[in-house]
């Protein structure tokens, strides 16, 4: 709404200009002054409008990538002609020079010799430029080495207890889109979804306490082009070379394809689960039955499934297995075994 104010302004700022311009022709430069002047002025303003137009055309053929490329080139030709032009005034003050014609030639050669340079700079560092304007933008987030949230992570809360440990270092930000729809889940009319949301947002409540031992962030970045929240934070963590911390597969995967490193706190969790050896005598209950014929499921303390082979009928009952296989994924651990003996 506001773009389509500030063009409709230009265009009609565009008009009164072109009014401007033609009575001052017709009264100034015409002989005899035409008797109705209005058809001239009215003339001027459609002209001045039609310009306007054309401009807000050309303008929206402009993409961000373009934008994105040419900006440093226009920046570096401005510059190399400006210093031209200071240094050429400055030659003619220091020497005094006083005929027009040699100052109108020392202006043009140094113009020509900065407007140059400036124009080589633009065409051949332009990707440089890009990459420093890019690198002082982050410099500040780099330095503590900054984590980009998911909402994935503040509905886990487990991100608290890891904050508690002071295991968690640097920077935590959390864009403001992500508490936008962390918000959204705590309106939703579903029980389960709006409980998960509120969750989230005392977790964040807790990370901004006083005795917090992490720096949490909330940050106003948001690359418009983008709808989906999880390239937004793909494309956040390339520009602050951040990493993301999510519990979300999908997540996970394209972060990886795009470059960006990922903590998962599902993966933390794992590694530090203790180590399982095929072989390994265990102890546990089993609770209920498995997919297959004679299989019983039984966990560990930290929530690891065993499934004993043999173990349906002793459903309720403690006993002792043997371990025979281990199998790690991105969701967990699965321990496979049979079983050895009833205890109870």
């Amino acid at each position: 709404m506001t773009l389509r104010i500030v063009r409709g302004l230009f265009v009609l700022s565009a008009f009164i200009m072109g009014t401007i311009w033609a009575h001052f022709y017709a009264t100034d430069f015409m002989s005899p002054i035409p008797a109705p002047l209005w058809p001239i002025v009215a003339g001027g303003g459609l002209l001045g409008a039609i310009v306007a137009a054309l401009i807000l055309f050309g303008l929206s053929l402009i993409t961000q990538e373009v934008f994105e490329r040419i900006s440093p080139v226009i920046v570096a030709i401005i510059l190399g002609l400006m210093t031209g032009v200071g240094v050429s005034w400055y030659v003619i003050f220091w020497l005094e020079i006083e005929d027009g014609a040699i100052t109108v030639y020392i202006g043009a050669t140094f113009v020509l010799l900065f407007g140059f340079a400036g124009i080589f700079l633009g065409l051949t560092r332009a990707s440089s430029w890009e990459e420093l304007v890019r690198r002082v933008d982050r410099q500040v987030l780099v330095r503590h080495a900054p984590k980009l949230i998911d909402t994935s992570v503040l509905i886990d809360g487990r991100i608290a207890d890891l904050a508690e440990t002071g295991f968690l270092e640097g920077n935590l930000l959390i864009p403001q889109f992500v508490l936008h729809e962390l918000q959204r889940i705590a309106d939703s009319p579903d029980d389960m979804r709006r409980a998960r949301g509120r969750r989230g947002l005392d977790i964040i409540k807790a990370l901004q306490e006083d005795d917090s031992l992490v720096d949490l962030e909330i940050i106003d970045d948001d690359p418009e082009d983008v709808r989906e929240v999880d390239a937004k934070l793909v494309r956040l963590a390339r520009k602050f070379d951040a990493k993301v911390m999510t519990n979300d597969f999908n997540l996970n995967k394209v972060a990886q394809i795009e470059g960006v490193k990922v903590l998962n706190i599902n993966d933390l969790a794992n590694a530090l689960k203790p180590a399982v050896l095929p072989d390994e005598q265990m102890k546990l209950r089993i609770v209920k039955e498995g997919k297959e014929a004679l299989q019983g499921v039984g966990y560990l303390d930290d929530g690891t499934m065993v499934v004993v082979d043999g173990g349906k009928p002793h459903v309720g009952m403690d006993v002792s297995v043997l371990v025979t296989s281990v199998l790690q994924t991105t969701a967990g651990r699965m321990i496979f075994s049979k079983l050895q003996q009833v205890l109870s």
